[in-house]
Order: C-alpha cells, then structure tokens, then sequence
C-alpha cells in the first residue's frame, strides 16, 4: 500500500446476547486511508446490525386464524463468521433451545 491508498476494513465489532437465546451482531464498516507513515486513518464508519435466533419459528394458524401449532427450524449458522458461530454454539444450549421455543409459542402471531 502507498500513502493515500483508501481501504474497506470489516469486522464484529460488538456481539451481545440477550435473553439468553438472541445473538446480536453489530457489523462496523470502516474506510481508511494509509498515511505516509504507513499508519491507517480511518475516515469514515458505518454499522450494520442483525440478530441471529436458534430457530425459525412459525405458527399454524386454521381458517379462524387460531394457532394450532408451531414448526421450528434450526437456524443455519453456517454463514455467519467464526466469532458469531462459536457464541451461538456456546450460548445454545439444549436447555435455552427449549426455553427459545416455550417463549415463541407463547406468543399470539
């Protein structure tokens, strides 16, 4: 790289879970500029978030509208990065699975 040379640095900058099942990923993008040192400069940062669950959860609902039952598909991890997929790992546990599903079939929609 030459002085001037404008890069794109990705990266998890912050991953929380939240009630115990919810992984939460914040994504910062940074543009930076290589100084004549050699050193970085970042210019610019922006933020990309999203949540990442054990299941996809949906409900069966009859002509009235009335759940009848719930389908629980396993979320795929397979394309999230190693950081957010050895969380998930740890967090999931069979125990919190069961507690994700309790909780998304207590809910009315």
């Amino acid at each position: 790289m030459a002085n001037g040379d404008i890069t794109k640095e990705i990266e998890n900058d912050k991953i929380e879970v939240v009630n115990t099942w919810a992984v939460q990923v914040r994504k910062a993008t940074k543009i930076m500029e290589e100084q004549s040192d050699g050193s970085k400069k970042e210019l610019t940062r922006s933020f990309h978030r999203h949540v990442v669950n054990p299941f996809s959860s949906v409900a069966t609902k009859d002509s009235d509208g009335k759940i009848t039952g719930w389908t629980h598909s396993a979320t795929d991890i397979s394309g999230e990065d190693a950081d957010v997929k050895a969380i998930a790992t740890a967090v999931w546990t069979d125990t919190v699975k069961a507690n994700y599903k309790t909780f998304r079939e207590s809910q009315t929609s």
